[in-house]
């Protein structure tokens, strides 16, 4: 699918483009991929603990020298055939799980980690559809600036061919008109241009054909700012990862201090270990079993097991900083924005009542030229004023809708 299709799309709400950036978006898919990698880790770590059975398949073979084990005494003759099945278990894993714990901990790092690619995610795409809404916005204003700067060019050329004023006033709306009409085409390159940044997250091909949703004059409220603190604080992926972060530290040096133990493997063989492969030879039965215990107790590796706790205790150390600082960043950031959003709010009034009375003022502007009372500077200066008024609007509108996206993505609202 090139970056315009045929296939036109109805409308994408919000609700739409977060499910299809969940769907598509290759952030979450990596961090969801990094947590199945984290859970076979975790299966691997508890098969490690389980008895392991293998079958060994061996044949030896020594130069002879006139005796029965020929050259090399310890292969016991010229040919050596082992045919075993061998029972292994490392005994006191049965009562060692630090392994199991830290790779349990780090699978709940890993699944942390997907929460916090789809929240972020999530802010993106929000951001990008309010970027569209408002370009969009943008644009209609410009639309409606270059209509007025066509009505000011058509005023000025009347009263010129009247006789009431001077060439350079139709020569000032002139190039009024061309400005409008350079900012209509800015605003619609800003609509595709932000409607290709939405794209690339929200379908598996590149495209701009589609439209969203303008939903900027529903009532939204903003939460009061407990329920907020509370809902970021218990729902917080950056937290439950820094908190499964240091469980894994901790297990991680119970793993590290487990090389200062001896360590007891069990052995079971059954099968085949003779100079002939067969069960029976020379009226001996070649087919048996035999059982070793294997006792190693650590002397002395010159300090690299004691390096290793200290080692593990630092990265612990370090995990609990990492807490200490996400507890912080989630605090600043949710007063930040729960701040942004409060300003944003209190200012969607004074910013309507701003274009409402630039609006005004142009009219009137326009009605004193029209009598000879005012100049074409004021009334170009008056265009100016309403459309820097009419985009601070919608802009302020934006701002408050992303204030309160970004505090729905730190509390895991839908």
């Amino acid at each position: 699918m090139g970056l315009l299709s045929a296939q036109t799309l109805p409308p994408i709400t919000l609700d739409d483009a977060l499910a299809r950036a969940a769907r598509y978006g290759t952030q979450v898919q990596s961090a969801a991929l990094s947590a199945s990698l984290a859970t076979e880790d975790r299966l691997q770590a508890r098969a490690a603990t389980l008895p392991s059975l293998n079958a060994f398949n061996q044949f030896i073979y020594t130069q002879g020298n006139g005796t029965p084990t020929g050259a090399y005494v310890a292969n016991d003759g010229v040919h050596v055939y082992n045919e075993q099945a061998v029972v292994h278990e490392e005994a006191l894993t049965l009562i060692r799980h630090g392994e199991i714990n830290a790779a349990a901990a780090a699978e709940a790092v890993a699944k942390a980690k997907v929460g916090i690619a789809a929240r972020g995610l999530n802010l993106t795409v929000v951001q990008d559809y309010y970027a569209i809404v408002g370009a969009e916005r943008r644009a209609l204003n410009a639309q409606i600036s270059v209509t007025e700067a066509e009505r000011f060019l058509d005023i000025t050329q009347k009263q010129e061919a009247g006789g009431e004023v001077a060439h350079a006033d139709v020569v000032k709306a002139q190039i009024t008109l061309q400005q409008r009409q350079r900012d209509l085409q800015d605003s619609q390159l800003a609509i595709e241009k932000a409607k290709i940044s939405l794209g690339v997250l929200i379908f598996p091909d590149l495209r701009s054909d589609f439209s969203v949703e303008d939903d900027l004059q529903q009532p939204a409220l903003l939460p009061p700012l407990a329920e907020t603190e509370a809902k970021a604080t218990a729902t917080s992926p950056d937290l439950k990862a820094a908190q499964a972060g240091i469980q894994q530290a901790g297990y991680e040096v119970n793993v590290a201090k487990y090389a200062y133990l001896p360590s007891l493997g069990l052995d079971f063989f059954y099968g085949i270990d003779a100079n002939q492969f067969a069960i029976r030879a020379l009226d001996k039965r070649n087919l048996g079993y035999s059982a070793q215990a294997t006792l190693n107790i650590p002397v002395w590796n010159w300090g690299a097991t004691r390096s290793k706790v200290r080692q593990a205790v630092l990265k612990q150390q370090q995990a609990q900083l990492d807490l200490t600082y996400a507890q912080r960043t989630l605090q600043g950031t949710l007063a930040t924005q729960y701040r942004e959003a409060q300003a944003a709010q209190g200012q969607i009034d004074s910013l309507r009542s701003s274009a409402e009375l630039s609006a005004e003022s142009l009219r009137l502007t326009l009605l004193r030229y029209s009598a000879g009372e005012a100049s074409a500077l004021e009334v170009v200066d008056a265009q100016t004023t309403v459309t820097q008024a009419r985009n601070a609007y919608e802009d302020g509108l934006v701002r408050y809708r992303v204030a309160l996206a970004s505090l729905r993505t730190l509390t895991g609202t839908p």
